[in-house]
């Protein structure tokens, strides 16, 4: 179980990455888009996803019984290459349903001080 003294906590990233533009056409091709001038909205996962699960290692949820709940996104502005990217991440809430823990983390990418795009994830960890 989460602790939820966690929940509000947000993690700012280290690190911060660098868009491509062969990033941008790569994960483009994959979802059969044509423009790649800008990143097709789902791309903000490439980003995030990682940081989003390190806030959660060493919760003491069990990684083999998740299943993807739900995702979302806000974009303020479209991703495009050569913007360098930094990463926050906060566990927005956490409750248990029949058995099951529901945790929602909300992911900001941002550059220069500014967030280009959140997006929250909610993880279902099975009983």
């Amino acid at each position: 179980m989460l602790n939820p003294d966690l929940v509000g906590s947000t993690f700012v990233g280290a690190t911060s990455t660098t868009i491509s533009a062969e990033s941008i056409a790569a994960f483009a091709m994959a979802l059969g888009e044509a423009d790649t001038h800008i990143a097709p909205p789902t791309y903000a996962i490439t980003i995030s996803l990682e940081q989003s699960q390190a806030v959660l290692e060493g919760s003491g949820l069990d990684w083999s019984r998740v299943v993807h709940g739900d995702q979302k996104f806000a974009i303020n502005r479209p991703l495009t290459a050569g913007m360098v990217i930094t990463c926050n991440s906060t566990i927005e809430s956490a409750r248990m349903v029949a058995g099951n823990e529901i945790v929602t983390v909300r992911s900001d990418l941002v550059e220069s001080g500014d967030v280009a795009v959140s997006s929250w994830s909610t993880l279902v960890f099975r009983a």
